[in-house]
């Protein structure tokens, strides 16, 4: 990504350089959201929901965390001896990791992830990360990639938010819009703005446990289990495991 567009990156790097910052999302349907900016990418583990701790300890051997963003769970799991692997497509993300001391992190997006050569036993797509896969048959794609670089009886464990669970009209009728045009309900075309900065527009897929399960059959893998949302947490935590073969 070229630095001038990492607007996701600039808003971590300057967080973590003690500068004001936040983050504006642009959506297709050309309405703008303030996020609760990037306080959380920086958050301990102690402060993270519960739902999300109860699947971390489902964690095991060597780790990929796809969208590392500022590198806490890197962080998290180094501490704990773990061999773990940070990738995110933000320049400037990658950047805060090094800064903030990940020892292992690169630049790298989730559909490359087939140019990484070792294997691992457990991925991570936290932060509602599962929206990374973009879209239906992109996710069904990259997970047969995921596959490939993961051990026999490898895990993911990925957070999505279920799009259907909202009142808000804007939100109901970009929905409806969405699905006229043969796109999931949850398909968003959202770009970020953050001073200056403005990346490009990119597909972020958030789904439903349903759509969930209809997305991971016939990929080689299976949901395991789904950790419901809690009241600090709106996303749920799916745990999937390769399905054995026949």
């Amino acid at each position: 990504m070229d630095i001038k567009k990492d607007a996701y990156g600039w808003e971590v790097w300057d967080y973590y350089n003690k500068k004001n910052s936040y983050e504006i999302i642009h959506r297709g349907d050309d309405t703008y959201h303030i996020s609760s900016g990037p306080k959380s990418y920086f958050s301990k583990y102690k402060d993270w929901p519960e739902n999300l701790k109860k699947a971390l300890k489902l964690v095991k051997g060597k780790i990929l965390d796809i969208g590392c963003g500022a590198g806490r769970t890197c962080l998290y799991f180094q501490k704990k001896r773990h061999t773990v692997l940070g990738i995110d497509n933000s320049p400037l993300a990658i950047k805060t990791c090094k800064a903030r001391g990940v020892k292992n992190a690169k630049v790298l997006g989730i559909e490359d992830v087939s140019k990484l050569k070792e294997k691992f036993d457990t991925i991570l797509m936290l932060g509602n990360n599962f929206g990374l896969f973009g879209s239906y048959k992109k996710a069904k794609h990259l997970l047969g990639k995921m596959y490939k670089i993961t051990t026999d009886d490898a895990i993911i464990i990925a957070e999505s938010i279920d799009p259907y669970k909202t009142k808000d009209p804007l939100n109901l009728e970009y929905q409806k819009t969405n699905v006229k045009k043969g796109r999931m309900a949850g398909q968003l075309k959202l770009k970020v703005l953050y001073a200056q900065h403005k990346g490009p527009w990119f597909d972020y897929l958030i789904v439903s446990k349903k759509e969930m399960k209809e997305i991971i059959a016939g990929t080689g893998w299976k949901i395991r289990k789904f950790i419901n949302p809690t009241k600090w947490n709106k996303c749920y935590v799916a745990i999937i495991e390769k399905a054995k073969k026949k």
